[in-house]
Order: C-alpha cells, then sequence, then structure tokens
C-alpha cells in the first residue's frame, strides 16, 4: 500500500493535539495541510506554540518572583537598619508617674533653669527630646512610670501638652542604670541628688553592695563613695545650706570627717549657717560649717523670739551667725504712723542697753 493509501486511512481526527477542524475543510477557513506529513508538521507546530507559550509564562512569573524577593531582600535590609530602634508616642502626662527611684529634689522644679526649659517646651509645642517610661504596674492610677525626663514630664504637665516618650521594657536594675546615666549627664544634677538614690538603693537590696552598684552605674567608686556620704549627713546640715542642690562632692570628707569626730558642734554650726538668710550662698554656709571663729566653737545660738498679740504672732526677734539681731513684724502689726514711734522705742533700747554694758 503507497504511503497516500495508507495516510487517507488514518483518522487525525483522533489524534491528541489534532482539532477536528484541521481535518475538514469549512468555508472562509485558512488553508490547511492536505498530507499527512503536512498534518503531522501542523499537529507539531502546534505543540511547540504551547510550550513556547508555557515557556515565556512560566519566564515571566520567574521574573516576578525574583522582583518579589529582590523587594524582601531590600526590605529586610531596611528593618536591619531598624534593629534596636523604639518608636516614640504621644502620651497624657496625667497617666505617667514618677519612678520610686527619681532622684529629682523639688528645687529642679522651680527657678530659672526649670522656666527656660518650660518656656523652651512651649514655644517648641512639646519636648522635642522624648522621654522614656516604661509600663506601670496594672490596676494603679497611672498607665507608665518615668526612666528618665522627669523634668520634661512635668514641664508638659504644667504646660497641658502631650509629652513625647518612649516606652521600653525594663527591669528594675535596667531603669536604675539608665536613669542614673541619663541625669548624669546633665549639669543640673546634684551630688546629694545622686548620694540619695544611691543609698535607696542599696537600702532597697537592689544592689549587694557599693562596688556592684558602681560597676553597674559605670562610675568611680570613690566617687560613689562621696555621693553617700553627702547623703548621710545630718538633715540640719543639709537644711543649712539655700539649696541641697548647692552640695559638692569635694565637700563630703571635710564634712564627714566634722561629723564624726564631733557631731554636736557640727549641727550647732548648721543652725548658726541657717541663720544667714535667705540668700546665703553656699560658700557661707560651707565657712560657717567648718569654722568655730567668732561664735564660741560649738555653742548654739540662742532660739529666735517670738511674740504674739491676741493669740497670733507678731513679732519675731532672732540671732545670725554673723551676731546681727533681726526684728521682723508680722502684716499690718506696724502702721506707717506708727513707724517714728518704733524707731523711738528702739532708739530708747539701745541707749538703755549701752549702760547696762558699761
Amino acid at each position: 500500500m503507497s504511503l497516500k493509501d495508507k495516510a487517507s486511512k488514518i483518522d487525525f481526527g483522533s489524534l491528541p493535539g489534532v482539532l477536528p477542524s484541521a481535518t475538514t475543510d469549512t468555508p472562509g477557513s485558512t488553508a490547511r495541510p492536505k498530507t499527512a506529513p503536512g498534518l503531522m508538521m501542523a499537529h507539531a507546530a502546534d505543540q511547540r506554540s504551547e510550550l513556547v507559550r508555557e515557556n515565556e509564562t512560566l519566564k515571566a512569573k520567574v521574573a516576578e518572583l525574583g522582583d518579589a524577593a529582590a523587594r524582601a531582600a531590600e526590605l529586610q535590609d531596611e528593618l536591619k537598619s531598624w534593629d534596636g530602634a523604639k518608636a516614640t508616642r504621644l502620651l497624657d502626662p496625667k497617666l505617667v508617674t514618677w519612678s520610686p527611684w527619681a532622684n529629682r529634689d523639688p528645687a529642679n522644679f522651680s527657678g530659672q533653669d526649670f522656666l527656660e526649659l518650660k518656656s523652651e517646651i512651649a514655644s517648641a509645642g512639646g519636648n522635642v527630646q522624648p522621654i522614656k517610661v516604661r509600663a506601670a504596674k496594672p490596676g494603679g492610677e497611672f498607665e507608665y512610670e518615668i526612666v528618665f525626663g522627669h523634668r520634661r514630664h512635668r514641664a508638659c504637665l504644667e504646660l497641658g501638652l502631650p509629652v513625647l516618650a518612649v516606652v521600653d521594657n525594663l527591669g528594675e536594675v535596667e531603669l536604675f542604670v539608665q536613669m542614673d546615666r541619663e541625669n548624669r549627664s546633665r549639669k543640673n544634677l546634684s551630688a546629694w541628688e545622686q548620694g540619695m538614690m544611691y543609698q535607696r538603693a542599696l537600702e532597697k537590696g537592689l544592689f549587694p553592695s557599693n562596688r556592684k552598684l558602681a560597676e553597674q552605674v559605670g562610675v568611680d567608686l570613690a566617687q560613689v563613695g562621696k555621693a553617700l556620704a553627702l547623703a548621710k549627713l545630718p538633715k540640719e546640715v543639709i537644711n543649712a545650706f539655700a539649696s541641697p542642690l548647692d552640695l559638692q562632692f569635694r565637700w563630703a570628707k571635710p564634712l564627714t570627717d566634722l561629723n564624726e569626730s564631733d557631731p554636736a558642734a557640727l549641727i550647732a554650726r548648721a543652725q548658726r549657717a541657717k541663720t544667714l538668710g535667705p540668700n546665703r550662698s553656699a560658700k557661707e554656709v560651707l565657712d560657717a560649717l567648718l569654722s568655730d571663729e567668732g561664735q564660741g566653737g560649738g555653742t548654739v545660738l540662742p532660739p529666735p523670739i517670738e511674740v504674739s498679740r491676741d493669740g497670733k504672732p507678731a513679732a519675731r526677734i532672732e540671732l545670725d551667725a554673723k551676731g546681727r539681731a533681726t526684728v521682723s513684724f508680722a502684716a499690718a502689726v506696724v502702721s506707717p504712723g506708727q513707724m517714728k514711734a518704733l524707731g523711738e522705742a528702739i532708739e530708747a533700747f539701745l541707749v538703755k542697753a549701752s549702760k547696762l554694758k558699761k
């Protein structure tokens, strides 16, 4: 049988991938192969076209996956650059409270320095430099506890502004260390405040020893000792200064030595130093504490004399460390018209006192 006869007997419509239209003629259809080899070649061409299409589709998908992988790699690199970064948020300052380790004396929230800070925050519409907080214990009045930034928080609270803060998850020791390090970097943290903070941490068992505390906060052991020595001075000595913020590290040893050798004399001198007046300088107070000249050593000054009228305070007489007597009257006790009579009474007293000395 010839090849033509054999091909005429093949049912090409039943071959896989060959459409019935490939073996029949229809009006308007494109030219199709008439021979068996032609039909087989057409079928193969159709198969190759399908493979090409599938190949192109796969290439497109691979390209898409490649782009996605590249973008994912870029995002991973970007995320790595933010490792350790913490987002800031605006908090209601009324929901933020002090840490139990706070080392800020009330004097830090008054005076020119605080007013300037408050003015700067007001002009900026909030604190540009965020404070740091941690979550407070659940069930309490407050939601957050300050790690550092007490002055910035107070300024925002008084101004009625939200406070910009970083929220971190910290344990007690880590909180203490971060608070101490941040506050020591600021010029307005006093030696006495540091000492009080260190003393409280040791008393509460946060650190087992002075040495361990010094290692954790990164401070010289001798410096920790000086701070603690200032914190342990009698309250009369601290109150002798116009502000406890006036105390300095270098004064720790002489004041501690005197407190150990003659505590009664130190307290007596502190009482005299306090009478130097509200504008007394830290140097004047220190000189009064370390010197017994002109006041009879450790003798105690007589207490102030209070004069009452109709059961209410009317006048006060007191002697200061330099031997100056001061008489002060309550408001409205002496009228302008009585000033002359008061002067005459004082003059008469001085004449009498002079005669008594003779």
